[in-house]
């Protein structure tokens, strides 16, 4: 049974005042009904389209949160943040909307597309190595050396709660949800969901689901504390990069919270793109997928009524082509990895 909420650094009403903050920033999106998998699962699944966030993904919720908490004087400063993408993106929308200087790191296993998204909503951005981990080093020494805040993509209070509204809404629409899948990586929106439901009703069952491709958090939770991995390219590209070895929230709050996580491969994660495509009509990236994929692997083991969340439709074109299209998912890794060098670069 989890931990007790009243013992972590976030709290229900934290996550209350946070919905009040972002409100006409993000916006709340619907929970839609799937027929197809709710007669896999043998109950009703439902998808929480994250998707329709201004910014594409669930990240502008954090964002929003973290932003609009900024005094006037930080706002001045402007701010500095790491990113695979999709958090990048909800800063620089949530900065350009106060008139607020954005500098975005990312690493090179980031694609041209999420870089190119970033800059189109006014982000400075800055590659940097190939990890995660380089990223941040990078933005905590801007952040030191000029003065900027210092804006973490999931270990931070506030960003937290802000993600946590995705919980409120779902236990809000649908009170006898008895299991959520949410996406693993860094534990931001995680532990805001979690806790959001576990406040609601701690029966409901909190599932992670991560890529086996470098599983930060679920490596750290199996050592009993944060531990380095290595990255590597994957098609669930935004589930990628490590927990931060100073972790302060979020590895704690998963590890009181979350009930179990399960690990999803690049070919499972291109079969449930194409299932969202073909049997719900929508389009999603990867690690917005990877709640599906993890449905499909196994059907029958996820207590209904269920909701999968679907976090982010930001996927490079050539990508999703080859992942919906049915061509092997060792083909639409490499157009991952591809998508992720600048044009000069590729063969």
């Amino acid at each position: 049974m989890p931990a007790a909420t009243d013992a972590l650094p976030v709290t229900l009403a934290d996550v209350l005042a946070a919905r009040a903050r972002i409100r006409g920033i993000a916006i709340e999106t619907p929970l839609k009904p799937s027929p197809s998998l709710s007669t896999l699962a043998g109950g009703p699944v439902w998808l929480k389209v994250e998707t329709m966030q201004a910014t594409g993904a669930f990240k502008l919720r954090g964002a929003a949160s973290r932003l609009l908490a900024l005094g006037a004087d930080e706002r001045a400063r402007g701010v500095v943040t790491v990113s695979t993408g999709n958090h990048g993106r909800g800063v620089a929308y949530v900065a350009r909307q106060l008139g607020m200087r954005a500098v975005v790191c990312v690493s090179a296993l980031v694609p041209q597309n999420k870089r190119a998204a970033l800059r189109a909503v006014g982000a400075e951005v800055e590659v940097v190595g190939t990890s995660q981990d380089a990223a941040q080093a990078h933005a905590e020494a801007l952040a030191r050396d000029a003065g900027l805040i210092l804006v973490s993509p999931f270990d931070d209070p506030w960003v937290i709660a802000g993600q946590g509204t995705c919980g409120l809404e779902i236990v809000e629409r649908l009170p006898e949800v008895r299991s959520v899948l949410v996406q693993l990586s860094g534990g931001g929106l995680a532990s805001g969901v979690a806790l959001a439901l576990k406040s609601a009703d701690p029966s409901i069952r909190v599932i992670g689901v991560s890529s086996d491709r470098g599983p930060a958090m679920l490596r750290s939770l199996e050592a009993g504390r944060p531990i380095e991995v290595t990255e590597e390219a994957s098609l669930a590209d935004s589930l990628g990069g490590g927990i931060g070895l100073d972790n302060r929230c979020t590895f704690r709050m998963v590890q009181a919270l979350v009930d179990d996580v399960r690990l999803v491969s690049d070919a499972q994660v291109a079969h449930a793109m194409r299932h969202a495509y073909v049997h719900e009509r929508l389009v999603v990236e990867g690690a917005g997928a990877a709640g599906i994929a993890a449905l499909l692997a196994e059907p029958r083991g996820i207590p209904t009524p269920a909701v999968l969340l679907l976090t982010g439709d930001n996927v490079d074109h050539a990508t999703f082509q080859h992942a919906v299209c049915g061509a092997d998912c060792g083909a639409a890794t490499r157009f991952a990895a591809l998508a992720a060098r600048p044009v000069d670069a590729r063969p």
